[in-house]
């Protein structure tokens, strides 16, 4: 497993690249309905954006992408367009994961993946297995994910595994639980993104976002390309990644960042 810099305990290194972009795709369904078309309709052009944000993160040299499909939340919509969504998520792995594998992408779904139908379940088996050993980049996608779960499901772990922890607590640390976490073996986010006007994380990674870099954009996630990656890209690397530091003890790192990204 690797290992990286907890945001919390050390500094990670910056880059003007970030090493991992996580995004929540918002706006499928307002984006159909502006355009007086199906909900469906938005999560299939929805899919295209994920293709092109895939390729402009390979193209850009960034490293891991994290996408939020379906959150444990989601099964409170209606149940055909659960139904709908559930299909169009095995079409996709079922026609795009060899696409995947010749571009040397590693793909991993994160999440309760148990609640899915068998079918469902075997395509991620069988996708995550032909990729498990590609480098270019990792994608993960969360489907019937939420971030109390991923920490109450790491801590159940974490005991199942060592049991003594129950009665001695004072051994546990980030790291005991963070390996645990659905994300284990990525850092942490440089750069959170989410598309269709809302501002809130709507538990999403609540343990991994500590001090990841937040960019709101109005427009829909059908609507997402490089373009918009890029400008996101942009306001990321004009803040200050201080973790914890003063204003002066970082200026000299950002603008060799700055400088970099020239």
């Amino acid at each position: 497993m690797t290992a990286f810099t907890s945001s919390t305990l050390d500094i990670p290194s910056v880059s003007s690249i970030p090493k991992h972009v996580a995004i929540v795709m918002d706006g499928n369904g307002r984006w159909a309905k502006s355009r007086l078309m199906p909900r469906i309709a938005g999560h299939k052009r929805g899919v295209d954006a994920v293709k092109r944000t895939v390729e402009a993160c390979c193209e850009l040299g960034i490293e891991h992408l994290t996408l939020f499909a379906f959150s444990s939340e989601n099964w409170r919509r209606p149940a055909e367009e659960v139904s709908l969504l559930m299909r169009l998520f095995v079409r996709v792995l079922r026609k795009d994961v060899e696409a995947m594998h010749r571009e040397n992408i590693c793909l991993r779904i994160i999440g309760d993946t148990t609640a899915f139908e068998p079918e469902l379940q075997a395509a991620i088996a069988s996708a995550q297995d032909l990729t498990k050993n590609n480098t270019r980049l990792c994608l993960n996608i969360a489907a019937n994910y939420g971030g109390r779960w991923d920490i109450l499901q790491a801590t159940k772990k974490m005991l199942s595994v060592r049991p003594e922890l129950a009665s001695d607590p004072g051994q546990i640390t980030e790291a005991t639980l963070a390996q645990h976490l659905c994300l284990h073996g990525s850092p942490e986010p440089d750069l959170f993104i989410r598309t269709g006007g809302e501002q809130r994380v709507s538990n999403f990674l609540l343990w991994q976002l500590a001090y990841t870099e937040f960019y709101f954009t109005d427009k829909f996630w059908p609507d997402f390309g490089k373009p918009m990656l890029l400008e996101a890209i942009d306001s990321y690397n004009n803040r200050e990644r201080r973790f914890g530091r003063t204003s002066e003890q970082i200026q000299p790192m950002l603008m060799n960042v700055r400088q970099s990204a020239q």
